[in-house]
């Protein structure tokens, strides 16, 4: 009698819920705690709980009840074995959906357990235990030690395995893997490389294989599995995976892509050129063909967008057009390269002259930044871009670049006075946030 059913109405089931929480607090006896404990987790399931209840429910319980669901392999009659476990797991992530207990220490030190449940067999019954370790373990992602404690705690071979073993909830162990590496990339690569590199070859295979939308929703994901250390190419496993999706590549950008097709390729190459250099593409024909044409297409995006800049859609297009200055750049080095190069004479002719359009629409841009837009990363790119244009070509665009200096001269002396020059784009946004290998100072 002191548990009636869960009512249909929303104002009963609240009353219901608040009568269960006084029992919570005043059980005589784990029954009694276990009978309220159903109705408090079926509501929460059901979505029914707000930031107030949910906070009676943990001052009602703590983690202490919990955590003593969780290690329990006594299940209640006629239920099945993990029970407990179901109800101990719901509470938490009930809990983890308020920011502050998310980081608590009790929710940190049951990370083993969660990636435990992960790599288990998952039957029919057990999909909500599934679910609700992936949103504790986003929940605690999101925290300031978060991260750290999941690298740690071994979360990122876990999340591995379970999108590799392709069972319920995959796509979210690849969605927290992205997240994570976004964070601690080095961490990640230095601490579960070869659990990382089997779902890189997953997804290149995948990548080579797919014939629909699938091939560009992977040019979305693949360049966070992208390490800039260890490099690719110091093993066999890694430069397969660069082979194919090379070949993918090749796939995608010789065919007519619309826009939306062709932005996520390009910034695709441009995370493997940030990690491999130009080792990725293969020397002979068709490789250089391919450099070719990637440089060209950079050239020609750069040149769409900042010959007559919109302010909006420039806006929206800053990330890729920093995808097309690292192949600008690349498209340097290798026009300059003599010893085993990958462009013939020819080509390197015809990619200069490609990319002084593009150099003259970079100088028209940068003439037309504003003293507010200064701290602005992508000011920042173009002006490392041209740098590593005038470096090596010092006789093309003279007049232009001779008129742009002032801006330039001012620009530099403004990063350096205030001490704090502005982040690197190329490596900061299309491959980590952990900082770059390039030189961010507009000086130099």
């Amino acid at each position: 009698p002191r548990f009636p059913a869960m009512a249909s109405d929303s104002g009963d089931r609240h009353a219901t819920l608040k009568r269960c929480l006084g029992v919570l607090r005043d059980a005589r006896n784990d029954s009694e705690q276990f009978a309220a404990l159903l109705l408090v987790t079926k509501a929460v399931r059901a979505g029914e709980v707000d930031a107030k209840t949910r906070r009676q429910i943990f001052d009602a319980i703590g983690f202490t009840f919990p955590t003593r669901l969780l290690i329990s392999r006594q299940p209640p009659a006629d239920c099945p074995p993990h029970t407990f476990r179901a109800l101990g797991l719901t509470l938490l992530a009930c809990f983890c959906t308020d920011p502050e207990l998310a980081g608590h220490s009790q929710i940190l030190n049951k990370i083993p357990t969660f990636n435990d449940i992960l790599l288990s067999p998952c039957d029919p019954d057990s999909t909500s235990m599934v679910d609700d370790v992936y949103q504790c373990l986003s929940a605690v992602l999101a925290t300031a030690r978060g991260p750290r404690e999941l690298v740690s705690k071994g979360t990122v071979p876990a999340l591995c395995q379970a999108y590799l073993n392709g069972g319920h909830g995959s796509d979210r162990a690849l969605t927290l893997l992205m997240g994570l590496l976004a964070i601690a990339e080095a961490k990640c690569w230095q601490r579960d490389g070869p659990q990382l590199l089997a779902v890189l070859s997953k997804l290149s295979g995948d990548f080579l294989k797919a014939e629909d939308m699938t091939k560009f929703e992977l040019c979305e994901v693949l360049p966070h599995f992208i390490p800039l250390s260890p490099p690719l190419t110091e093993n066999s496993e890694g430069s397969k995976c660069l082979c194919r999706l090379y070949k993918g590549l090749a796939d995608i950008l010789g065919s007519k892509l619309s826009q939306s097709q062709r932005d996520p390729a390009l910034k695709l190459a441009a995370g493997l050129v940030q990690a491999c250099g130009a080792e990725w593409i293969p020397a002979g024909s068709a490789g250089s063909k391919f450099l070719a044409l990637l440089v060209n297409l950079a050239c020609v995006e750069v040149r769409l967008t900042l010959e007559e800049p919109d302010p909006v859609e420039l806006e929206g297009k800053k990330e890729v057009v920093t995808a097309c200055y690292v192949l600008m750049e690349m498209g340097i080095q290798e026009c300059l390269r003599e010893e085993n190069p990958l462009l013939e004479n020819v080509q390197k002719m015809q990619l200069m002259r490609i990319m002084e359009e593009a150099f003259g629409a970079v100088i028209f841009y940068l003439r037309q930044v504003k003293q507010e837009e200064l701290q602005d990363p992508f000011v920042f790119a173009s002006v490392r871009v041209l740098g590593a244009w005038m470096a090596e070509e010092t006789s093309s665009l003279k007049q232009e670049i001779c008129e742009l200096l002032p801006f330039l001269v001012d620009y530099t002396r403004k990063l350096f006075k205030e001490g704090s020059p502005a982040v690197s784009l190329p490596q900061a946004e299309l491959v980590s946030t952990e900082g770059s290998a390039l030189p961010q100072d507009a000086l130099r």
